[in-house]
């Protein structure tokens, strides 16, 4: 059995992650984090998801974890994301960071890491959105010029990152297929008199209303036609599904950087 460990055990994926793990056969829930100070240190971290007591209070680090962590999900925020990885180099512990928002300062020390530990990275721990990833590209690279291109993403109004990290890889996806370019071809949002859309632009769109989990679509776009491709997250279980699916997964590797193709075998 996998001991589990989860840090931002008491944010929105965290809870569900440990509610969902205490009912996984693959696992036991070994230890559960919140940065240092947190209102919810010392409770009990699956009394606090609503699953009962686990005997696994939620701690600070993790050497006080109540036992050998093998593999650690993070879901935390980008600085804080920085101080799991620290304690994981000290333990020699996988790692599944799906923490977005990161700089490059801390995508560096991440890349770094990963020459020290199994670390999987993912913008999205889903199935679905994993494999239109896949999609995108493709479909960017067979439509080619003549077709505009628009990201359209939505979440909650607590989301502190825009654009989301999956729609920076859709991006990304795109940029990769198409020779288009970061710095020139890509607009986050318009205003004013913008004149007529530039060929080979991307327009890239967030919005944050209410308690949306996660939708996004890629608009391809010419003149007499419009292709999307679109995901929507109906609830938070389909990413913990996905980060313990790669938590499985990521034990049984080498030190190396990963993503969630790696897990879904789509490289």
């Amino acid at each position: 059995m996998i001991r589990l460990a989860v840090s931002g055990a008491a944010g929105r994926m965290g809870l569900r992650i440990v509610a969902l793990a205490s009912a996984d056969e693959r696992f036991t829930l070994a230890a559960a984090f919140e940065a240092p100070g947190h209102a919810t240190i010392g409770t009990d971290a699956g009394a606090l998801a609503g699953v009962g007591t686990l005997g696994v209070p939620i701690a600070d680090n993790l050497a006080d974890s109540p036992g050998k962590v093998d593999v650690l999900i993070d879901f935390s925020t980008a600085a804080g994301s920085m101080r799991w990885l620290d304690l994981c180099i000290q333990a020699g512990c996988p790692l599944v960071m799906g923490t977005t928002g990161h700089t490059n300062d801390h995508l560096a020390a991440i890349h770094d890491a990963a020459k020290r530990i199994p670390l999987l990275k993912a913008s999205n721990m889903s199935v679905g959105m994993n494999l239109m990833f896949q999609l995108v590209g493709r479909m960017a690279a067979a439509l080619g010029d003549a077709y505009d291109v628009e990201i359209v993403e939505s979440h909650h109004r607590f989301k502190a990152d825009a654009p989301s990290g999956t729609a920076l890889t859709l991006r990304d996806r795109v940029l990769e297929a198409t020779g288009r370019q970061l710095e020139t071809d890509v607009i986050y949002g318009r205003q004013g008199d913008t004149g007529a859309r530039p060929p080979r632009q991307i327009g890239m769109h967030a919005l944050r209303i209410g308690d949306t989990v996660g939708e996004h679509a890629v608009h391809f776009g010419t003149l007499g036609e419009t292709v999307t491709l679109a995901h929507s997250a109906h609830t938070r279980d389909t990413f913990v599904q996905g980060a313990l699916r790669a938590a499985a997964w990521i034990v049984q590797q080498p030190a190396g950087l990963y993503d969630m193709q790696d897990v879904l075998g789509l490289r």
